[in-house]
């Protein structure tokens, strides 16, 4: 083999690599700030996550209503709190209420997270939730939950549970529940300010 042949065949093995390091898997489907990895990151275990969500002064998960589910309304499944010591039976909730899935991998949940911090603690009439979507730390979600503000109760669905049911194609996602318990909005994609937030809930409160 001549030595420009020699070339020529390691700079297309180098091409090769070069693009397959280039198409990692995503989740379709998120907002402006571009993608969210579709594998997250290996489990990291944390000795006792119930007394970690206590000491981060996140809100206990609260029974739900008891109610019967409703049409249009969040499926009939049960999720258990962040950190574990209750669940909760999505379909028996009711609101007004923000629900919004997020993952302490995934940046765009990150930039949002502080609108929804602060739309959950400068009113009252509307309640806010979180799921830990597709996240298998969870020590790290009660470390994120603590630092970006979002102290208001959290669920967890590391299984991916409500892709299906509700069509979460990418997160951050979130969903409007009315008091009958009913979906009358989503929002897929990230806020981009705490007036965003405001807005798209009243919005879907008018309708």
């Amino acid at each position: 083999m001549t030595r420009a042949a020699r070339a020529r065949m390691v700079a297309a093995v180098l091409l090769a690599l070069l693009l397959a390091g280039c198409t990692p898997g995503f989740l379709p489907g998120v907002g402006a700030s571009g993608g969210t990895p579709a594998t997250a990151p290996t489990t990291s275990k944390t000795p006792d996550l119930a007394a970690a969500r206590t000491a981060a002064g996140i809100a206990d998960c609260a029974g739900g209503s008891g109610a019967s589910p409703v049409a249009g309304g969040l499926p009939d499944v049960a999720l258990e709190c962040l950190g574990g010591g209750s669940s909760v039976r999505l379909a028996s909730l009711r609101g007004p209420m923000v629900v919004n899935l997020w993952a302490q991998w995934c940046e765009p949940c990150r930039s949002e997270s502080t609108y929804l911090a602060a739309f959950a603690a400068g009113q009252t009439k509307v309640a806010v939730l979180g799921i830990d979507y597709s996240d298998p730390q969870t020590g790290l979600a009660i470390e994120f939950a603590k630092e970006t503000g979002m102290t208001y109760a959290h669920l967890v669905d590391q299984e991916n549970t409500l892709k299906g049911p509700l069509g979460v194609t990418g997160i951050p996602y979130t969903f409007l529940i009315d008091a009958q318990g009913r979906i009358i909005a989503r929002h897929p994609g990230q806020f981009i300010s705490l007036e965003n937030v405001q807005q798209w809930v009243e919005k879907g409160l008018r309708s």
